[in-house]
């Protein structure tokens, strides 16, 4: 009797490569997509994870108030407390005082469970005589090698200055460069250290541009020379394992250059701020005495894959829960009396009929 054939395919699994182990602050997402965190766990969760690594986000700012600098020194702190590398530009003069700044991350519930009473430690001394079977170093590291991959920060406490004065930190100052020569210089030295390769990857870097088009950088009116460096940086970091930032005032810019600023974006963000004792939004919205302003998300980075992402609301209130963190929800109508009339949740681009019942588009 013949031996039987081994039936051959070239179409196999291959079974025998590993998921890729990534460094502190990645996490793997669908279609081997890496995240890397903002800094705020809501946003992450909107996001569908975070930011996906090779991605530029760019976030419109509001000219009343600067919101956009709580999305970046939540982004920029989450970094340095993860070790990752940073360059920050900003038009200031002296950009490493704003490091100062940054928030610090609160403490997590694992921290405050670990502080214990005397009596409780007693009791948990037997507890502790295993420790000789499995070794202290080996304790030590699991304790060390623990990393949050989205941290909630304080507002009210500064970060420590071990984190600010890493040695990983690149700051530049745009404020007198004629042109930006140096700012490209910079974020190409920057990015080369974070090659992208299929294998594991050990550090992811971040770089944070503030108000790039700001009113003092004497670049400020070459609107094809700033949207040449866009398109140079988006392509720098689509080959590289590190996420960029621009925040960017739009009505400094011409309609048609907002526009194209707005198509470079992977993700796309703006902020807008809340006027004061506004009566209307606070009849119409849930919470609106913690709200400071709203973040609306106009684009979401999509890489590997052509499935467009579906957001549950593309508006979403920005909050300061006991006036410390900052949380992000989604805008919740207040109750309206019948006999009030319509809601706002109905003022949209179509009206009804209380008599026919039809609607009119």
């Amino acid at each position: 009797m013949a031996a039987a054939k081994t039936r051959t395919s070239t179409f196999s699994r291959n079974l025998s490569t590993a998921a890729p182990s990534h460094g502190p602050g990645l996490k793997c997402g669908p279609n081997g997509t890496v995240f890397l965190s903002s800094g705020i766990p809501d946003l992450d969760k909107i996001l569908g994870g975070g930011f996906p690594l090779g991605s530029l986000v760019m976030v419109m700012e509001d000219a009343e108030a600067p919101h956009h600098m709580l999305l970046l020194r939540n982004f920029m702190a989450q970094g340095l407390v993860l070790g990752q590398p940073l360059l920050y530009s900003s038009p200031a003069r002296d950009p490493r005082g704003f490091l100062g700044t940054l928030p610090s991350p609160a403490a997590s519930k694992d921290d405050k469970s670990q502080e214990r009473d005397p009596d409780q430690e007693k009791g948990l001394r037997i507890a502790w005589q295993y420790k000789k079977y499995f070794g202290e170093s080996q304790l030590d590291g699991q304790r060390d090698s623990k990393h949050e991959y989205s941290n909630e920060f304080d507002l009210r406490k500064p970060l420590e200055r071990h984190f600010i004065n890493g040695p990983r930190i690149d700051c530049v100052s745009i404020q007198d460069c004629p042109d930006l020569s140096t700012l490209r210089d910079r974020c190409a030295t920057f990015l080369s250290q974070f090659p992208r390769n299929d294998g594991s990857i050990s550090c992811a870097g971040r770089i944070a541009i503030q108000s790039f088009c700001a009113p003092q950088c004497a670049y400020s009116n070459m609107e094809w020379d700033m949207l040449s460096f866009i398109r140079y940086l988006k392509s720098m970091v689509r080959s590289s394992n590190s996420v960029a930032i621009i925040t960017f005032p739009p009505s400094l810019l011409s309609p048609s250059f907002c526009k194209r600023w707005q198509h470079m974006a992977d993700t796309l963000l703006s902020v807008k701020a809340i006027q004061d004792e506004d009566k209307e939004l606070a009849q119409l919205l849930t919470g609106y005495q913690d709200m400071v302003g709203f973040l609306n998300v106009h684009k979401v980075a999509r890489i590997n894959t052509q499935v467009p992402v579906i957001l549950e609301a593309t508006t979403f209130s920005i909050k300061l829960q006991k006036r410390r963190y900052l949380v992000l929800e989604c805008l919740n109508q207040a109750p309206v009396d019948g006999s009030s009339g319509t809601s706002y949740g109905t003022s949209g681009g179509w009206s009804s009929s209380s008599k026919t019942g039809n609607l009119d588009f």
